[in-house]
């Protein structure tokens, strides 16, 4: 029994599949690949005929002696529902059968027993033509996409807040642009994404959730690119309301709020969500008691979910604060001196030359289009797989560290840098350093042990 696959595959949707990678065992693999040309599709084939494979399939069926073909989906055998009439056409007449992958049940006895039902299999799929209409027309709107992803257009749909639709890229849009300006100048400011999300709504009226002020920071838009449905990234691609610096600022703080418990990142003291008691190993919370006149306030670190017989006690928040204090200045220098950091120069340096490597490739495609090498949609495409590939590559290079550690390490030991600072301030330089505090009981006295984000535990 010879058992042959049609693969059809359109690069500008899919990557081309593994041959072999079928589930069962096939005597040949006939491959066709599409490339939309000015709105036509075309197959670029060695021979230049459409579809040239399944016409060699058509031809060894003629001379060999074949029982069934296998393809992924039943829309592989054409662009529309005639020509997918016609090619089913083509294998009952050749007394050939034909086994779709997707309609195959999860319960499949096989190939061997499937095939000899190809007659009901094919009534089956005649009755499929309607719904295929759809499936097409789908993938024709999708095929548009793609064709302005590879052209680096934006995708369908309205702007992002702060930018309009122009002719073939985002404009920004000089109403609003300030307003989302303002909220990443708060964000950077106090590293609270609540906090920015209030401000708007105080300064601009202007009210959005939580969660659509994180996906504002996240969003590419915003640096000057563009992202699209499968993922990949291309850079540069119109006027950014960030600069690099700033949204490399950003990203570093959105993953230094996650590590820390929810709503922590915007409480107003400095010590939020930092404190654990070593006895219980329990999160402290900062809680504050008023006078009867309400003229003077006391604030104090409980732990929230004590297990302990008599509870742990509440510590005094000042006490603690001007504690940590000292101990940031006296252990930072010595836990940075004991880490061996990377060569962050070296590390720069290495995918500095990545990026220029695949710049040198973007710069040959344009003489290869010139000389007839390559056809102007092949190149496009070539271009937009690397121009993803250094987009990558350069938001690794934006998430390093900016500065050196062991020179800022200088400025932050020195206690009157901290007690210069507001809780707010001190709250951002508190997370850059220090993962968790740990408050060590010692019968009826503490002390503070810091736990730094490079310390080996």
């Amino acid at each position: 029994m010879r058992i042959v696959a049609y693969i059809y595959t359109d690069p500008l949707l899919e990557s081309v599949p593994d041959p072999t990678t079928w589930g069962w065992e096939i005597d040949q693999v006939y491959q066709d690949l599409a490339i939309e040309v000015s709105g036509k599709k075309l197959v670029k084939q060695p021979l230049g005929q459409p579809r040239s494979q399944w016409q060699q399939l058509m031809e060894d069926c003629q001379t060999i002696p074949t029982d069934g073909v296998l393809v992924r989906q039943l829309e592989d055998l054409g662009e529309s529902v005639q020509a997918v009439g016609d090619r089913l056409a083509q294998l009952e007449s050749l007394k050939v059968g034909l086994v779709c992958l997707d309609q195959l049940p999860d319960t499949t006895k096989g190939i061997l027993e499937t095939i000899p039902q190809s007659e009901n299999v094919q009534a089956e799929m005649l009755q499929r033509l309607q719904e295929m209409q759809m499936a097409q027309r789908s993938r024709r709107i999708r095929q548009g996409h793609a064709r302005n992803r590879v052209k680096a257009l934006p995708p369908p749909g309205k702007a992002p807040y702060g930018y309009r639709r122009g002719k073939s890229s985002y404009v920004i849009d000089r109403s609003t642009a300030p307003v989302i300006k303002d909220f990443f100048d708060q964000f950077l400011l106090y590293g609270t994404v609540r906090g920015a999300v209030r401000y708007l709504a105080k300064r601009y009226s202007k009210r959005i959730s939580v969660s659509t002020g994180q996906r504002w920071l996240a969003n590419p838009v915003y640096r000057g690119d563009l992202e699209y449905q499968d993922g990949n990234q291309i850079r540069n691609t119109h006027d950014p309301i960030l600069s690099r610096d700033e949204a490399a600022q950003i990203d570093r703080l959105l993953r230094r709020n996650r590590r820390l418990p929810r709503r922590s990142a915007s409480a107003p003291r400095s010590l939020a969500g930092l404190v654990f008691c070593s006895e219980c190993q329990s999160s402290m919370t900062i809680a504050h008691v008023t006078t009867h006149r309400k003229d003077r306030e006391y604030l104090y670190l409980r732990p929230t979910q004590c297990a302990q017989k008599p509870k742990c006690k509440a510590v005094d928040y000042d006490a603690v604060l001007q504690t940590t204090i000292l101990r940031i200045c006296e252990d930072l220098p010595k836990a940075i001196a004991g880490v061996e950091l990377p060569d962050m120069t070296r590390i720069k340096q290495g995918i500095g030359g990545a990026i220029a490597a695949k710049q040198a490739l973007l710069d040959q495609l344009a003489p290869l289009v010139k000389t007839g090498v390559l056809d102007q949609e092949t190149a496009d495409l070539r271009a937009y797989k690397v121009r993803s590939e250094m987009a990558e590559l350069e938001n690794q290079l934006s998430q390093l560290p900016p500065v050196d550690l062991k020179a800022t390490v200088q400025t932050v030991s020195i206690p009157q840098f901290w007690l210069d600072l507001s809780e707010t301030e001190r709250r951002f330089y508190f997370r850059e350093f220090i993962r968790q505090i740990d408050l060590v009981r010692q019968d009826k006295s503490w002390e503070v042990k810091l736990v730094f984000f490079f310390s080996p535990s």
